[in-house]
């Protein structure tokens, strides 16, 4: 018998082992009355913390019941709305300022975001070195993965990572707002090399371009991009950029922020939070979805088609078998995302212009026909699109690949995580530590010759 029959026989017996003597009973979790997801019956959170840094506001408590509200999401106590409203007014680039926003608590005034901006740009360029042995030496077929590994080899190119001043952790945080779209970029393209046989390109970030425009210069062949694509993408990292403390991301950078740890593991922690499907995955998964939707309906503008269809889905009889409508529902948000309402217009903007209208209405018709279909199936539950409904489908309009996705989102919340950090470390003040209840009746140690 060859190693590999021996290990695929072993991993057989191990897991029949665990299949019988590690299980919790479903019902166990209400009769603890647990608070699955650190959530309440009800489906709000749990309040864990206080933060100065964003508010997501989905739902009003009154008389002690929820009630559904329009969605709003405010940086430092200024609504998303007004931000983005100014920025398309003035034809501006935004993300720099609603960062700064983020990091230092104020909006800041021209010379303030002058200084910032040309400071970031100092910063963008990575370390001929870590290009080379970290990133081009050790290349990965998911972004994601190699982004968290670059982000932790950072520790050994400084020369204070344990250091948790203040003035170290701005240091630190502006060094990865920086360089972590750079970072993404030469990884990008040493998976299109290693991995995909393609001509390997290493663009150098440009002083004078902003951070969606430095971007889009780096992951392309030619370096060519076009405005109006700089500032959709620049509009996406504004929406991404911040969303409570209370998102799995952004707690875990908390959680192990309060242990004491560097920056830099912190923000590993958050980055593997943000990979998984049931967050930033997310947009992949629903870009998967709407592929699916196509394979299987002769008409994916057939309102009764799409329906049917989101019902196999729900029953778990489609697409991943999960039962989950990706891009639909949201913890918080209730009757709008403010997200997503965002995000739509513009992918119905870059949908006539790039003759994609006939998939934007599948879009439309997954967000109008989900909400009616899952109350029928599984009770009353008020459910929006959230952000990953449409933000893959743009990404895909700008003809980002699918592989950037994710790490698109990492890059634009790197603030928020940089923020949250330094808030968790100025004032927490305790370790993070939820209590688990064992389930586990004692018994007595059975010596090996008896079992």
């Amino acid at each position: 018998m060859d190693n590999n029959s021996i290990l695929t026989k072993a991993l057989e017996s191990f897991q029949s082992v665990v299949q019988e003597n590690v299980h919790i009973a479903p019902e166990s979790y209400n009769n603890y009355k647990v608070k699955r997801g650190l959530r309440n019956s009800d489906g709000t959170g749990v309040l864990a913390g206080l933060t100065a840094i964003g508010n997501v506001h989905g739902y009003i408590v009154s008389e002690d019941e929820k009630v559904a509200d329009e969605g709003r999401l405010l940086y430092r106590g200024i609504d998303v709305y007004d931000i983005v409203a100014s920025c398309e007014h003035e034809h501006r680039f935004g993300y720099e300022e609603v960062c700064y926003l983020i990091l230092f608590g104020k909006l800041p005034n021209k010379a303030e975001l002058d200084a910032f901006n040309q400071l970031l740009s100092s910063l963008r360029p990575v370390p001929y070195d870590f290009r080379e042995d970290v990133i081009m030496r050790c290349p990965s077929p998911n972004i994601m993965n190699k982004l968290t590994r670059a982000v932790l080899t950072n520790y050994s190119y400084d020369n204070a990572p344990d250091d948790t001043s203040l003035s170290n952790l701005i240091r630190q945080s502006m060094l990865l707002v920086a360089r972590v779209p750079t970072m993404v970029a030469y990884a990008y393209q040493a998976k299109l090399h290693y991995y995909d046989g393609k001509s390997l390109y290493i663009h150098h970030p440009q002083e004078n371009l902003s951070t969606a425009e430095n971007f889009l210069y780096m992951i392309r062949d030619d370096n060519q991009f076009t405005r109006l694509e700089a500032e959709i993408l620049d509009l996406a990292l504004i929406l991404h950029a911040e969303h409570g403390g209370g998102n799995n991301s952004a707690f875990a950078t908390r959680v192990v922020s309060s242990s004491g740890s560097d920056t830099y593991a912190a923000i590993a922690a958050a980055l593997g939070s943000l990979k998984g499907p049931r967050h930033g995955g997310a947009n992949e998964k629903v870009m998967g979805m709407i592929e699916d939707f196509k394979n299987n309906l002769e008409n994916i503008n057939d309102a009764d088609q799409v329906a049917e269809y989101i019902e196999k889905i729900l029953r778990k009889e489609a697409y991943d078998h999960s039962g989950l409508v990706y891009g639909m529902g949201h913890a918080i948000y209730t009757l709008s995302d403010p997200r997503a309402v965002l995000l739509k217009k513009k992918a119905q903007e870059l949908a006539q212009l790039t003759g994609n209208e006939e998939e934007f209405r599948l879009y439309c018709l997954i967000e109008e026909l989900t909400p009616q279909i899952f109350a029928r199936m599984r009770g009353s539950k008020v459910m929006c699109a959230n952000v990953d409904l449409y933000s893959g489908f743009v990404y895909k309009m700008l003809h980002i690949p699918p592989e950037l996705y994710t790490p698109m989102f990492a890059i634009a919340r790197m603030a928020g995580w940089c923020a949250h950090r330094m808030e968790e470390v100025l004032y927490g003040g305790k370790i993070i530590r939820p209590a688990y209840k064992s389930v586990t009746k004692a018994h007595e140690y059975t010596p090996i010759n008896q079992r």
